[in-house]
């Protein structure tokens, strides 16, 4: 029998057990989908009971019902024969015949776990794993490793080179895939670690960290589901592009109760995709920022009254701007400022009835001056102009006024110019995000009124004059803080994180475990030892489990030996992978005039379209990319779902068939990252990659 047969007749008999499993899962879904209807039902029963019980039949039956769609595709994707005969089929979620009998197990089960970690010199009781490639519910192929030949029956059919090298060579698409099936044993390890503290998952580009950190993520929801589902699992990574380019991932392993957000979407209600220039960047994200935000919460708002006159029976009542200063600083000893509103009122009414001298209003007394003052509007508008409630945007957008008076030495004079260039464009940046995250705990929430305010005029004015009301209520509504916490918190592309990012994140994972992923080789972010004291802070001495991964799927040995060189100039010890395939294609470079850039890129990139399946990237320094937009505009329209042009820091944890890299020398000059996001973009790269530029001074240095 030739191997093409061979290779037919396997696959028809795994087609035939794959069949049954999806029956299985189509009567499921049909299941959970009258489940769906029954529990709309009991809606109509006409009770408090009715409505509860129909909630939540509803969301168990819908939650399950999405599980199983989402798992459709590709859902049988590993197959063990074991040494004491028994067959094992691994798929992204489990399935159970009629008789409750197991078809397929769920690759997170301890049951699966030597799918993963059984190897030829330690198979621990598997004579041969397959992997079943397939598309949506049809068997395509099947890549075979036999690990315990001594072992094996003599009819044991194996098939193909293995699933993993198999793999490597797909070509890619827009969107990050399940690697399920090929997880390797180092990868398996870091998944399967333990959920308590925090799990370190470091290595160079291309070991599969990201993709690992998603499947523990599935692991961990799938280990103990009512703690992580009930806490939630936050997913945090560079950017929107990004997270756009991982959202299949988890859906396809079965789980779709994660929240995924870009550094730019961790806030409720705040969406940037917004890079500052580095100076600002460096700025926003230092720690020094801490002190200065914290002054300016304490400040008076930029316009806000600086001295109250009050006439009273037969007194002048004045308070001027240093006394109305001297009561800010008191309620805000202790209190968050929004905290202090409610007491805002009684503050000023208690430091004019000390200068109350006239024998008229003495006579009346305290509680008739309380009871004039607090209902008279002039007062009433005084205080709300003067301590009133205030959002953290409102906040923000204060900044460029008050830096230079509260700015005590904290920036430099560059720095302060480019943060007040920044934040006079009115909109934030991603590297704000943090800061009015920052500010929305140093000022506080509103608090409630209570019923003792109800009893006290003073208090009774801040809450309940007008229509203020609404105002507060609904300002109240959107200052909500007590509800950031997670149970587990994911980062991805962490070496990047400044340390007000990792403040922001911090508060997220109090009493959360974490899964961090990076490389220090490929950070962005400029003082490593300020960021690494910060994510200290924000892990508040949780134990960690650090794991390392050291093949490189991604690259071929041809394009990694080049970015290995720059990583060499980026940093002292970079933490190299070993690259696992070669080629014979070595990256291309091209230094030609200004005149010849634009068509020299174009050619280049239409070249590597035409010679591969998959994407192509087109990076370039950021003061270009809106311009090379502009003039590779007509490629893009023929190639809409294939090429992007996209600049140095929005390749962060993407991979494409082919990258062309524009203007090296002005990735590396963008900011004193500048190398690392140069070794960022050549590891983009699966296939082939081409450089294009005017000058060549970056690979005069490497040579």
């Amino acid at each position: 029998m030739s191997s093409q047969d061979a290779e037919r007749r396997e696959i028809e008999a795994e087609q035939a057990y794959v069949d049954t499993v999806y029956e299985r899962l189509d009567a499921s879904a049909k299941v959970a989908q009258s489940l769906v209807v029954e529990g709309m039902a009991r809606g109509h029963v006409g009770n408090e009971g009715g409505l509860v019980e129909r909630d939540a039949m509803v969301y168990q039956a819908s939650k399950r019902l999405s599980a199983l769609n989402a798992a459709h595709d590709g859902l049988v994707f590993g197959r063990l024969n074991l040494l004491d005969g028994e067959s094992r089929y691994i798929g992204r979620i489990g399935v159970r015949d009629a008789e409750r009998e197991i078809l397929l197990i769920d690759w997170r089960a301890p049951a699966a776990a030597i799918f993963y970690q059984a190897t030829a010199q330690e198979p621990q009781g598997v004579i041969r794993r397959r992997v079943l490639r397939c598309s949506n519910d049809k068997v395509i192929g099947v890549e075979d490793d036999l690990l315990d030949g001594d072992n094996a029956p003599d009819d044991l059919v194996v098939i193909g080179e293995g699933a993993l090298l198999a793999s490597l060579t797909r070509a890619r698409d827009s969107s990050m895939h399940s690697v399920v099936a090929t997880i390797q044993k180092e990868q398996d390890e870091a998944i399967r670690a333990p959920s308590r503290g925090a799990t370190t998952i470091g290595g160079g580009p291309g070991t599969g960290k990201t993709v690992v950190a998603l499947h523990r993520a599935a692991y961990l929801l799938y280990t103990d589901r009512r703690r992580f589902e009930s806490g939630g699992v936050l997913v945090v990574g560079p950017s929107a592009v990004f997270m756009s380019y991982i959202e299949r991932v988890l859906p396809s392993l079965g789980e779709t109760s994660v929240t995924l957000r870009s550094l730019g979407e961790v806030v409720d209600g705040l969406r940037t995709a917004r890079h500052d220039e580095p100076v600002a960047a460096a700025a926003k994200g230092s720690s020094r920022m801490t002190a200065f935000l914290t002054r300016a919460a304490a400040a008076p708002i930029p316009g806000s009254p600086t001295e109250l006159r009050y006439f009273y029976k037969d007194d002048v009542l004045r308070l001027d701007a240093q006394q109305l200063d001297r009561i800010r600083r008191q309620l805000l000893s202790g209190a968050r400022r929004n905290r202090a509103y409610a007491k805002a009122p009684a503050a000023l009414v208690e430091a004019l009835w000390r200068q109350v001298r006239g024998e008229r209003a003495l006579e009346k007394g305290r509680e008739e001056f309380v009871e004039i003052i607090t209902t008279d509007d002039r007062f009433v508008d005084f205080v709300e102009d003067w301590w009133p409630p205030v959002d953290p945007i409102q906040m923000w957008r204060s900044l460029p006024v008050v830096i230079d008076q509260l700015n005590r030495g904290a920036f430099r004079p560059e720095e302060v110019t480019a943060l007040k260039a920044s934040w006079q464009i009115g909109e934030p940046s991603i590297q704000d995000v943090p800061l009015i995250d920052e500010l929305r705990y140093i000022i506080g929430e509103l608090p409630e009124p209570t019923d003792e305010d109800a009893d006290d005029p003073k208090q009774l004015m801040s809450f309940e004059r007008r229509e203020r009301d609404e105002r507060v209520d609904r300002f109240r509504s959107t200052q909500s803080i007590e509800d950031d916490g997670f149970a587990h918190v994911l980062v991805d592309e962490a070496q990047d994180l400044s340390p007000m990012q990792w403040r922001m994140l911090g508060r997220r994972g109090r009493h959360a475990s974490w899964t961090i992923v990076g490389d220090q080789a490929q950070s962005s972010w400029p003082f490593p030892e300020e960021s690494a004291a910060a994510r200290t802070a924000a892990l508040e001495g949780k134990p960690e489990h650090a794991f390392r991964l050291s093949t490189n799927y991604r690259n071929s040995a041809e394009i990694y030996d080049l970015a290995a060189k720059v990583a060499a100039i980026a940093v002292p010890y970079p933490d190299l992978a070993d690259a696992v395939r070669r080629t014979g294609e070595s990256p291309q470079h091209h230094t030609v005039g200004t005149a010849e850039l634009v068509d020299t890129v174009r050619a280049s990139a239409r070249e590597i379209l035409d010679r591969v399946d998959g994407t192509v990237a087109v990076v370039v320094p950021r003061d270009r990319l809106d311009a090379l937009r502009s003039d590779l505009v007509d490629l893009i329209g023929e190639h809409p779902d294939r090429l992007r042009v996209l600049d140095g820091l929005d390749t962060k944890g993407l991979e494409f068939d082919g990258v062309v890299v524009v203007e090296p020398d002005g990735i590396t000059d963008e900011s004193s990252a500048g190398w690392r996001t140069l070794y960022v973009v050549l590891t983009r790269a699966t296939q082939l990659l081409t450089t294009v530029g005017t000058t060549d001074r970056w690979s005069n240095r490497i040579a």
